[in-house]
């Protein structure tokens, strides 16, 4: 190349960049890969469902943990909005509240922040959902903290849309007047802490911000619990007459003027043991309490929606009302009188058979928040549980009192809590440990699992999961249950369930977790052949016999968690890195004895739970150690540990398939490789690294994660919110063998 005199400069800024280049670290390289969600339905929360009131089938809804949804009418399922955000930005997957711009259907603004002590932002997009700009704000937000269930708190001016207003949990009221991109505290609104805005937009007009607005206060010693501005937000009074001692959850506006309101005497959407429906006339200035009666006892109510098409109609949902259970109670002259919705209900469980909960009914619903007729058709409604939506297409059949048909309303939404996956080289490809819901057999990932939720016992929570290298039809699991053994094995590869009588277990009627109840995190992990069951429920035990006997272990300390080794059933490690022993067995589980642990250095914390131990499948006493600070490798059973070089922060790791021509299966990995964080596959036991994610596929906190033994390339990872999803090699990469 020839230089002119006015590009030396250039010749030379290039050269030294280039040289600079060479003392950094190449950015790992990408394989593009196709990323699916391993079908469940729903699973968790749901405190808010939101339609449009300008376009027909455009709905969104909020989840505490998972993000939020747009549905998608053509496909009839639900789009999730929020997988770009990844580890750095996982608080944003808890969505606080959403509002629609009242004119333009395009625009959708979400109230993202999960915890409190954590960053929130407000953001903001134009184009449905696809993308959004970031607005960080001051203010806290708590999308899965107590009163969740209440709102909405972020409410756009039907007359001028380029005001916003949101209501904190605890920094106040605060407003923006240029579409949700900077925000300002209102300093004249009383109190601090709030659970929704409404606007009226009966009064005003068009282009002017309105006048009239209402915001309920979230506490039940605030000095008012509804308060009203009559100019734009500038000063603010405390409505007399209103009930005293509720919180007020939910509210609506109808185009004659009368306010309704739920109530509950606390937060929720637990704790909640008395409540009360109202109606304020803002015309009149006058409250009319409208409580529907309720059979049973405790509870209040929370979730409200009008029908647009019938002023007058409106139905409420109880909450916490455990005894006979919850109800959505519809009204059509105001609330004057009431009806409850559940007697006559026809509920459809197909797309969720987990639903079931092991019992032959479906319950029809509890933490109902959120409730939403559409405001196009009265007949089509979707009301939020603590697992699922339901939805109907026939409600005015409670005109002439004919039963309601519901189905489950959520296809396309995952929100689950992962904290286990295993995925055997036999049976079924997927075997989940799930919060919540306990966890799943799955034998077809397009389809929630026919069986339901692993039963016999049900586990509220499942934390882990083992199974047999050398025998994959002998599957074990820990986890909590209600009055009932926290543990259990399978004999057909998690077809079928037995629970496992642990050592010193004391089942504890009416106490939560079955091994003496709390919640227990005790694990019990199976040799490579199923002959031998290790459980370190202190004191750390083998049994030969399915837990028939147990022999107390000698030399195994407690708090560390072992692992078989993947090739010789007689062989188990564990590792105490705070005090840096490698601790093993070549007895069969009887005897662990311990040597000092060389390669790496002393980590803080507990010398087992920040730190775990994977055995290479397919190679005896081949190791894999995996803590906040290392990703290690050792290949004389745990004598000595080599660092992988260049990962940096972990989150997860597992093994899959070998690439073809390797007998060493490819590693997988969650996690920082040369500064970048993302879900990467390595082909050469851990010299290399590829991206295999993207920007748009982050999904919050990957949790864990494993490959697929007989699908190379394939890898599943497990989420704190947004369930299980797998990856597979596109055709671009399966054209280009590693």
């Amino acid at each position: 190349m020839r230089w002119t005199t006015s590009s030396n400069i250039s010749r030379w800024v290039i050269l030294f960049v280039g040289l600079l280049t060479l003392q950094l670290p190449a950015a790992p390289v990408n394989e593009p890969y196709r990323w699916q969600s391993v079908t469940i339905v729903a699973g968790g929360y749901v405190p808010g469902i939101i339609f449009s009131p300008v376009e027909r089938d455009l709905i969104y809804c909020r989840t505490d943990i998972g993000g939020a949804y747009r549905w998608d009418a053509a496909e009839k399922r639900w789009t999730p909005l929020t997988d770009s955000f990844g580890q750095a930005n996982y608080n944003f997957m808890g969505t606080e509240s959403i509002a629609l711009d009242p004119a333009d259907p395009n625009k959708v603004y979400i109230a993202a922040g999960m915890y409190s002590r954590n960053r929130a932002a407000i953001l903001r997009s134009s184009d449905r959902g696809k993308t959004f700009q970031i607005a960080e704000v001051p203010f806290s937000m708590g999308g899965n903290e107590d009163g969740r269930n209440l709102g909405e708190r972020l409410a756009v001016d039907p007359h001028d849309p380029r005001v916003l207003y949101f209501g904190s949990r605890r920094d106040g009221l605060w407003k923006s007047d240029d579409g949700a991109v900077t925000w300002k505290k209102v300093d004249g609104f009383p109190f601090s802490s709030i659970s929704f805005v409404i606007f009226d937009s009966n009064i005003g007009q068009s282009g002017s911000p309105s006048s009239n607005i209402y915001v309920g206060a979230a506490s039940t010693t605030a000095p008012a619990r509804l308060y009203h501005s009559a100019d734009s937000g500038e000063t603010w009074s405390g409505l007399a007459d209103e009930p005293a001692g509720l919180i007020p959850q939910h509210a609506a506006l109808n185009s004659q003027g009368q306010l309704y309101i739920t109530y509950g005497n606390s937060l929720g959407p637990n704790g909640i043991t008395e409540g009360a429906v109202w109606k304020y006339d803002t015309k009149l200035r006058q409250w009319a309490n409208i409580t529907p009666h309720l059979t049973g006892g405790g509870g209040g109510f929370c979730g409200l929606s009008l029908d647009q098409q019938h002023p007058g109609t409106l139905i409420v949902s109880t909450l916490d009302h455990w005894n006979p259970g919850d109800d959505l109670l519809r009204s059509t002259d105001g609330g004057q009188t009431w009806k409850g919705v559940n007697a006559s209900t026809q509920l459809d469980p197909t797309l969720s058979p987990y639903l079931h909960w092991g019992r032959a009914t479906v319950r029809f619903g509890w933490w109902i928040s959120a409730l939403a007729i559409d405001p196009f058709d009265s007949n089509h409604v979707l009301f939020g549980t603590g697992a699922t939506i339901w939805g109907t297409q026939d409600f005015t059949q409670l005109d002439r009192d004919q039963p309601t048909h519901w189905t489950v309303a959520a296809k396309g939404m995952e929100e689950t809590a992962v904290l286990d996956l295993a995925s055997p080289p036999s049976g079924p490809h997927l075997i989940s440990a799930v919060g919540d819901i306990g966890g799943f057999r799955h034998d077809d990932l397009s389809a929630s699992p026919t069986s339901g939720m692993s039963k016999d016992p049900v586990f509220t929570n499942t934390y882990t999961l083992d199974f047999a290298e050398l025998k994959p039809d002998i599957v074990v699991r820990s986890g909590t249950a209600d009055n009932n053994p926290a543990f259990s094995y399978s004999q057909d590869s998690g077809a079928t369930w037995k629970p496992l009588t642990m050592p010193n277990v004391v089942v504890t009627p009416g106490r939560r977790g079955g091994a003496g109840g709390g919640q227990t995190r005790d694990v019990v992990i199976v040799s490579a052949n199923g002959g031998t069951l290790l459980s370190t429920r202190n004191p750390a035990s083998i049994s030969t016999d399915f837990g028939a006997t147990w022999t107390p272990i000698q030399g195994l300390p407690a708090n560390l968690r072992p692992v078989a080794d993947r090739s010789n059933p007689k062989k188990f490690y564990a590792v105490d890195l705070a005090n840096s022993l490698i601790y093993s067995c070549t007895d069969g589980g009887v005897t662990f004895t311990s040597q000092a642990l060389t390669g790496l250095s002393a980590t803080r914390g507990a010398p087992g739970r920040s730190v775990k131990l994977w055995a290479t499948p397919g190679h005896e006493g081949d190791l894999w150690l995996l803590s906040a600070q290392h990703l290690a490798h050792s290949t004389d059973g745990g004598a000595t540990f080599n660092p992988v070089s260049p990962t940096t922060t972990l989150g997860a790791f597992g093994f899959g398939m070998s690439p073809p021509g390797k007998n060493y299966p490819a590693l997988f990995l969650a996690g920082t490789v040369e500064e970048i964080y993302g879900i990467f596959r390595s082909d050469d036991a851990g010299a290399s690294w590829v991206r295999i994610n993207d920007d748009d596929h982050q999904y919050g906190s990957v949790t864990v994660l494993t490959g697929d033994p007989r699908v190379f390339g394939r890898v599943y990872i497990g989420t704190n919110g947004r369930g299980i999803l797998y990856g597979d090699r596109t055709a671009t990469s399966q054209a280009n063998p590693p």
